[in-house]
């Protein structure tokens, strides 16, 4: 049976089958290229080409008759903009006409569409670009290639000869558009090393091209896993235990049983659930369960509770992440001390699009589809439930409403959760898995709880002699297959990250980590731990600036020296922006930071007020980011605003807190909210231009906010921040 939403395989498409087969019927249709991945990864997809017939390995670019050229894109989309910036790279060597680009997601397949940068398929860290900047451009050089040497050999000149502009191939009096040539050209070699365009010949890349995904999007076409309704569909929701860590000890479900439209009741390993013929019926269902729970092994320790544990830990030193000098005599001889401890709350990620995920077992097969951000993960994590080798899992990425680091999951937890629940069912109809809000924001996977210790010296000249910080968090690395890699010494890199590498010039410094024992699940958020971090960093900074009288700006570029030239050069964009527009109105503050993630460097400064009510009102925030190669300007400013926005919420209102016996205490947005859009401020970005390779820019734009604000709230209060959110939660 073929559901109605089913989504084509790629050997559904002819894209293992057809690609550079001389001959075939199938090439008739189509040209299929492969992708130029380094090392072995090219070597078989030319090898496989060249021998068998068979098609690459690596395939990113399909060009139809009709001339359409499409972009396989291995990475999910969830906004971040991968769709429209791998296609970019492609039509750019190409020579392509960007209204004839289209572009799909790949399916699940490690072999083909590993991320050059993970190791394994997936998307995070602000990757997506970084890691595809020159495989898909000779994605896009090889298939311009191919369509010149057919066109050469069509007309009998010299490849040289020929010119390709805007999806037409040309010389003198012949003509011929791409859809005309793939039939010759699908049967030329691909060149193992196609030549890339001079950065000067760039036409594509640098300007700001209209999103491929923003009209489906816009108009509803656009389908995502909670849209996908296929026949015979059983929808299941789960109750989870109330404490991390507890489990299921007895289930009466008569009641659940006794609602029309439910058809079963199981008890998973995450917990009970429900199946029905419809989302209404499970919801009620699942509200009629009678669970009694075995806490014995859970975390029931409050907040509170935790937060004395962790203050109590950076009290001494901790392991060092890095050590310059003597910092203990450097504190001890200073003229002036400076000492804080900061308290940051756990975060819940919150995307729009709740976890969910469709599954279907028949005759040994498994199928499903889902927003995956790490295909690799969520793909054996399925095959191993089933008890299935991989090659019997089919896994098919779909579109995402939002994720901010939710679907990326170690160990694939999500996928495991939806297959067990798929697989318990017993039937061969798909079961949709969806996760309510209730679930996402009490469920985990959080941003961890996080507590710094901060100490710095000034010398009677209000040099900044002496820097110690002591960071106590949980570590999400344990216990998963990113041990091995991110966790060195005892050093778990995520940890710290952002700190360690602190740019200023201190001449004793010291960053130690604590990583605590705890039993609520967290995980990577927007920027990972670089959002904390930073925001210790930057508002002790400015505090320590204050105190010895140095303007903030000009203090951190003394910092900074001439070892940081692009730490320096946002951070003077930024000034001058604000120095254009103007001196601050009366009532109003500004305050500034700087930081580096993901290879990428973002300078903001805020503007705030008081509302009225004891509470910030960020008015502006300006920002400059050095990004690199700035592949689509306009994808570049929207991922500055919506970080910053994502983190003026955090910063102002978010906290995911247990209250007694360790339970969460929000459940919903009415407790846990995104900032309002009557509430966001206005934002102006510059892009610095630069021909350095290109890196991320969805996280990079969130860190930097929260200081920012804090800094101009101290400075329009004489109140330093140092307890996340800075409105106060409403109990």
């Amino acid at each position: 049976m073929t559901y109605p939403f089913r989504v084509e395989t790629p050997q559904e498409r002819g894209l293992t089958r057809r690609g550079f087969l001389k001959g075939s019927a199938a090439v008739a249709t189509s040209l299929v290229i492969g992708a130029h991945l380094p090392g072995r990864a090219f070597a078989e997809a030319a090898s496989s080409a060249a021998d068998s017939g068979a098609m690459a390995p690596n395939a990113f670019v399909r060009i139809d008759p009709d001339s359409t050229v499409t972009v396989i894109v291995k990475h999910i989309e969830f906004g971040q903009g991968p769709v429209t910036g791998l296609a970019t790279l492609v039509a750019e060597e190409l020579d392509a006409d960007w209204g004839q680009m289209k572009a799909e997601l790949a399916p699940a397949n490690t072999e083909k569409y590993t991320n050059a940068l993970f190791g394994l398929q997936g998307t995070g860290g602000s990757t997506a670009m970084a890691s595809s900047y020159e495989p898909m451009r000779k994605a896009g050089a090889a298939a311009r290639v191919m369509l010149v040497q057919a066109a050469a050999k069509r007309w009998q000149v010299e490849p040289s000869a020929i010119t390709v502009e805007r999806g037409e191939v040309r010389h003198g009096d012949h003509s011929a558009s791409f859809g005309e040539l793939v039939a010759e050209a699908a049967q030329v070699a691909p060149p193992s090393d196609p030549p890339l365009k001079s950065p000067d010949d760039f036409k594509l890349i640098g300007t700001q091209l209209t999103k491929l995904d923003s009209r489906d999007k816009s108009d509803g076409k656009q389908m995502f896993t909670l849209d996908r309704y296929p026949e015979q569909l059983v929808v299941a929701t789960i109750l989870h235990p109330p404490v991390f860590g507890a489990t299921v000890a007895s289930v009466d479900d008569a009641d659940a049983r006794a609602v029309k439209g439910v058809i079963d009741v199981k008890t998973v390993p995450a917990g009970v659930a429900v199946y029905a013929e419809n989302t209404h019926a499970a919801l009620k269902g699942r509200k009629a369960l009678n669970v009694s729970w075995d806490e014995s092994q859970g975390e029931t320790r409050s907040t509170q509770r935790m937060e004395q544990d962790y203050s109590q830990a950076v009290k001494q030193p901790g392991l060092d992440a890095r050590l310059e000098g003597d910092v203990e005599a450097a504190l001890a001889s200073a003229d002036t001390v400076i000492e804080a401890e900061y308290y940051f709350p756990f975060l819940a990620h919150a995307p729009m699009e709740t976890l969910d995920a469709v599954i279907r077992f028949r005759e040994g097969l498994v199928e499903a589809w889902m927003g995956t951000q790490i295909q690799t993960m969520d793909h054996g994590a399925i095959a191993q439930v089933f008890g299935v080798p991989p090659e019997k899992v089919s896994l098919y990425t779909e579109y995402a409403g939002g994720s901010f680091g939710r679907r990326a999951q170690p160990g694939g937890e999500f996928a495991a959760e939806a297959a067990q629940v798929a697989k318990a069912l017993g039937s061969e109809r798909p079961v949709k898995l969806m996760w309510t809000r209730e679930n996402d924001i009490q469920g985990g996977r959080y941003r961890p709880l996080a507590v710094h210790r901060l100490r710095g010296g000034l010398d009677s000249d209000g040099n900044i002699v002496a820097w110690d910080q002591q960071i106590a968090v949980q570590s999400f690395m344990k216990g998963t297959a990113f041990e091995q890699f991110m966790i060195k010494d005892g050093i778990d890199a995520t940890a710290v990250e952002g700190s360690k590498e602190l740019p200023y010039g201190v001449p004793n410094l010291r960053v130690g980590q604590h990583l605590m024992d705890n039993g609520v699940s967290a995980l990577w958020w927007r920027s990972v731990e670089h959002t904390h971090n930073a925001y210790a960093n930057e508002t002790f900074l400015d505090e320590l600036l204050e105190r010895a009288g140095t303007d903030p700006v000009k203090g951190r570029l003394a910092l900074l020296g001439d070892k940081h030239p692009r730490h320096s050069g946002v951070l003077k964009k930024v000034a001058d922006m604000v120095d254009a527009a103007g001196s601050v109105p009366d009532g109003r503050a500004r305050g500034v930071a700087v930081h580096k993630s993901f290879g990428s460097f973002v300078a903001q400064i805020a503007e705030v007020s008081d509302n009225g009510a004891g509470e910030p009102r960020v008015h502006k925030i300006w920002c400059a980011v050095d990004c690199g190669v700035p592949v689509n300007p306009d994808v570049i400013r929207a991922q500055m605003e919506g970080g910053i926005g994502y983190g003026i919420g955090a910063v102002l209102y978010d906290a995911i807190t247990l209250g007694d016996g360790g339970r969460v205490e929000q459940a919903n947005f009415d407790r846990y909210r995104s900032l309002r859009i009557n509430e966001m401020p206005d934002v102006e970005v510059e892009v610095i231009r630069s021909a350095e390779p290109p890196t991320g820019v969805g996280e990079p734009g969130t860190p930097p906010s929260g200081p920012a604000i804090a800094n101009a709230w101290r400075r329009l209060t004489g109140k330093s921040v140092y307890r996340l959110p800075l409105v106060p939660i409403v109990s």
